[in-house]
């Protein structure tokens, strides 16, 4: 199996949901990501998505807007992501990483590119939140030439009828956006992420994973006793805001929380 398929068996042995983590790359500067990105693994996250800054984003919310200008406004470019990618899969050969940005940064110098850049970094999947699965030619088939995962997005107005097409191609895990809305500004009840995470399962075997709106331990812990994986990004972002170069050990304590809500979860569960 690979990475991402090794990790999500290996916190189901466990009886607990993966804790997959989102920061910016290059926030607050491309010499302090590797810090935070530390802090990440070293917390407890069993995967991490690393944002590619752009000036236009369509699902962000403020706090990852604003590291999106903190990171470019200090020079991040590709060619800075990709090397910070390598740098972490040098130090953590086994943690899965995740690309996640908008079209323009993964198809400007063209998708095979892109897909053999994400290859000899050590990237494991790609989510791109504006090609839509009906433009999957675009990208999709140079990311699994080069088996790399793409990550396909479900969202609340995703129906029966749409549902097979985002399947269609998809691989890695399915995130489930759990609000029809932006990141970080609101979280769905808990009985509509059940029901969604109910019809997402009876329609696939790809792990399921939640986010959007995730912000604390007991948020993580709930969605973790029905998702697959529980994806925190813009409370965390927030703190890298907040702290700057100092970010790392702030950024750690709370995913540690978040960690131990999710372990303290599958102990419950078995007992």
């Amino acid at each position: 199996m690979d990475r991402m398929a090794t990790r999500f068996a290996a916190c189901k042995a466990q009886g607990r949901a993966a804790l997959i983590t989102f920061v910016t790359a290059g926030d607050p500067t491309v010499a302090a990501t590797p810090a935070i990105l530390d802090a990440l693994v070293e917390g407890g996250a069993d995967i991490i998505e690393l944002g590619m800054p752009f000036t236009d984003p369509m699902a962000d919310g403020p706090a990852i807007e604003l590291a999106n200008l903190r990171s470019l406004g200090s020079g991040t470019k590709t060619a800075h992501i990709f090397a910070i990618a390598a740098d972490f899969r040098a130090r953590h050969p086994d943690t899965p990483l995740v690309l996640m940005g908008y079209a323009n940064p993964m198809l400007v110098r063209g998708s095979d590119w892109f897909a053999d850049q994400c290859k000899a970094a050590g990237v494991d999947g790609v989510i791109c939140v504006d090609v839509p699965p009906e433009e999957d030619a675009e990208l999709g088939p140079a990311l699994r030439g080069a088996g790399i995962h793409l990550v396909r997005l479900a969202t609340p107005t995703t129906d029966a009828k749409r549902l097979p097409a985002v399947l269609e191609g998809a691989s890695g895990f399915l995130y489930h956006v759990s609000v029809a809305g932006i990141t970080g500004k609101q979280q769905a009840a808990q009985a509509n992420i059940e029901l969604a995470v109910q019809k997402l399962r009876a329609a696939t075997d790809l792990p399921i994973a939640v986010g959007f709106g995730v912000r604390t331990p007991e948020q993580a812990a709930a969605i973790g006793r029905i998702a697959d994986g529980v994806v925190v990004g813009s409370a965390i972002v927030d703190l890298v805001g907040s702290h700057g170069d100092a970010a790392a050990p702030f950024v750690q304590q709370f995913v540690a929380a978040l960690s131990g809500a999710l372990t303290a979860n599958s102990r419950e569960t078995a007992a």
